[in-house]
């Protein structure tokens, strides 16, 4: 007996890639503006069936059936590239065993109710068509086939899709490029942040085919903004989410060092700082964040920085090599533009309000283990003071005074404390925007204003994990599920944001990995040895777990993360068994924590 398992290729994706008997694919139709619009395979890009090339395709038996049990993966070498074999319900799926967005291994990650999500940084990918279902990242994974012959399973695969180790979905091209003049689109995304790219992407993906125009003060197309504090002598080509060809390629319009100063959303035009007016159909406002500055004399002059573009973390490796750098503000960017700075300048000192590092956000416990890497790795703190001057020498910066009276050697100063949301050309447009400056969405990312929408650091929106309660989440993989969701909308889908804020920093060669929303927590309950930087603690407000973070106890996060992405609650109480229990979502029992048993990865 032959049992065979084919990938079955999703509604969506079988309409984009199901051909008529000439060799044409059937016309696909998107209505904007009640106009129906028309395109044909060669406009349209298709998916090109992966084992074409009789050359390009390997076959090898993995194993034996009764190898894996449900809830189970197991990383499986081809030949030519390893695969991720999985059995969930009594089946077997195969992807790409790494995660597209930096390489985490997925065998090491956590499989629940036919996703995988991904040990390091929280990306989930479906088991059965490898699509991305959580950020970050841009891109899915490739998906093979699974047959069983005489007990034994095999996958068949394509080789480059085993060396590539990732997917690009489907996307439609713009077909009305002729029908609009420079000043005219149908949708107008105002910055160019992994908001705004996920949301010209999703667009694509859902077979949208007018006009989409990204505009950006930035001098480059979309990158990686957290490799500016982590990786700080990148080159803007080394971090770039996609490459110049790929915006071509689906007809993704990129306006660059651009600024808008104000919106009409009665006339819906947009006008930029240089005159040039642009009218559009569907606006998505992803302006991100403005860093704030100093306030003391001396602020304006040569060498002290804010770090907003690859050009400025460039400079401040280069100048800081070999010499003195005083840091202001121990927040993420300002904490890791330290570590990463620690073996290359002279000297590294760091000046903050608190008397510990990161406090609110990880607690005083976490904080001082943090703190005592840092001065383990010569970082020097100057804790519960400010700075009141800088003072140069020759137009260039040579001292830093604190209000305590301490004066510091400085080069190079790099300020990191904290920043506002660029929302003040919406003051005068009839966008909602609170107290903060923040613009305030529903669930499906819409302001006030119909067919205005916004996302990423400069929103607040509901967060389902806390009873819906408005709050920021400035952090990467929340802009990019804030632009697929706003994409969808656009496309009246009706779909509602309902996912877990997940973040990580890195420093030193080691991350610190976290999950939930814990503003306010009022008790942090922590397992492992901090002292040995290998822990895990749980943020929790009222009994209730509402927040993660660990060092070295990967996948504790992203199950966690699973956790709570399933609606369930964490008590106090049980975190023992979170910690200590594989996870496996096989049955749930409402008010106990029964379902956190039984045998997984």
């Amino acid at each position: 007996v032959e049992v065979k398992i084919e990938v079955v290729i999703p509604e969506k994706e079988r309409s984009k890639e199901e051909m008529s008997p000439n060799g044409k694919a059937s016309p696909l139709i998107y209505k904007v503006n009640g106009t129906a619009r028309h395109y044909h395979l060669e406009e349209h890009p298709i998916a090109s069936n992966p084992y074409h090339n009789p050359k390009d395709v390997v076959e090898a038996s993995v194993c034996h059936v009764k190898d894996l049990e449900n809830g189970q993966m197991r990383e499986v070498d081809l030949g030519c590239g390893k695969a991720l074999l999985i059995k969930e319900s009594g089946e077997f799926h195969a992807v790409g065993h790494k995660c597209p967005h930096y390489g985490a291994p997925l065998v090491k990650g956590v499989l629940s109710k036919g996703r995988v999500r991904c040990p390091w940084h929280g990306a989930c990918f479906n088991i059965s068509t490898g699509d991305i279902e959580d950020f970050p990242g841009l891109d899915s994974l490739p998906r093979f086939q699974v047959k069983i012959e005489k007990e034994k399973v095999y996958i068949r695969a394509s080789k480059q899709a085993l060396q590539t180790q990732r997917r690009t979905k489907v996307m439609a091209k713009c077909i009305s490029l002729s029908n609009y003049n420079l000043s005219s689109t149908n949708v107008l995304i105002i910055g160019a942040g992994a908001a705004g790219l996920v949301c010209a992407e999703t667009l694509r993906q859902e077979g949208f085919s007018d006009r989409i125009v990204m505009c950006t003060m930035d001098r480059h197309l979309p990158y990686d903004r957290p490799k500016l504090s982590k990786s700080m002598d990148s080159h803007p080509e080394q971090i770039a989410l996609r490459p110049k060809e790929f915006f071509c390629t689906y007809d993704i319009e990129v306006l660059t060092e651009m600024q808008v100063a104000a919106v009409d959303v009665k006339s819906k035009i947009a006008v930029f700082k240089d005159g040039f007016k642009m009218e559009y159909n569907k606006l998505l406002i992803a302006t991100g964040n403005t860093p704030k500055t100093l306030s003391c004399k001396g602020k304006e002059m040569e060498n002290v920085f804010n770090i907003r573009t690859p050009e400025d973390a460039n400079r401040v490796v280069k100048l800081a090599t070999s010499k003195n750098v005083v840091i202001v503000g121990a927040s993420f960017l300002g904490m890791e533009v330290a570590a990463y700075l620690a073996e290359r300048a002279h000297s590294v000192s760091l000046v903050e309000l608190e008397h510990v590092p990161f406090k609110k956000f990880f607690g005083e416990r976490v904080g001082r283990a943090v703190m005592k890497m840092f001065e383990n790795n010569r970082v020097k703190f100057y804790m519960q003071t400010e700075v009141s001057e800088l003072r140069e020498q020759e137009g260039k910066l040579k001292e830093v005074v604190l209000k305590s009276g301490k004066v510091l050697r400085a080069d190079v100063c790099v300020v990191g404390v904290g920043a506002v949301p660029a929302t003040g050309f919406l003051k005068q447009s009839g966008i909602n925007i609170d107290s903060k400056g923040f613009i305030v969405v529903n669930k499906m990312m819409q302001t006030n204003i119909p067919g205005v929408f916004a996302a990423g650091d400069a929103v607040t929106f509901p967060l389902a994990l806390r009873n819906n309660k408005k709050v920021n989440v400035p952090h990467w993989q929340m802009a990019h599920m804030h632009g697929r969701i706003a994409a969808l909308n656009m496309l009246a889908h009706g779909t509602e944001i309902s996912t877990v804020p997940y973040l990580w920093t890195a420093m030193f060669g080691k991350s610190i990995r976290y999950a939930g929303h814990g503003e306010g927590f009022d008790d942090v309950v922590i397992q492992g040895d901090l002292d040995e930087l290998k822990f895990v603690a749980f943020y929790t407000k009222s009994d209730e777990v509402v927040a993660v973070a660990s060092m070295n106890y990967d996948p504790i996060v992203s199950k966690v993360a699973e956790v709570l992405a399933a609606g369930r609650t964490i008590r106090k109480r049980d975190v023992d068994l979170v910690t200590e229990t594989p996870l496996v979502f096989l049955s749930f029992r409402t008010g106990d924590m029964s379902w956190l048993t039984g045998k997984g990865s």
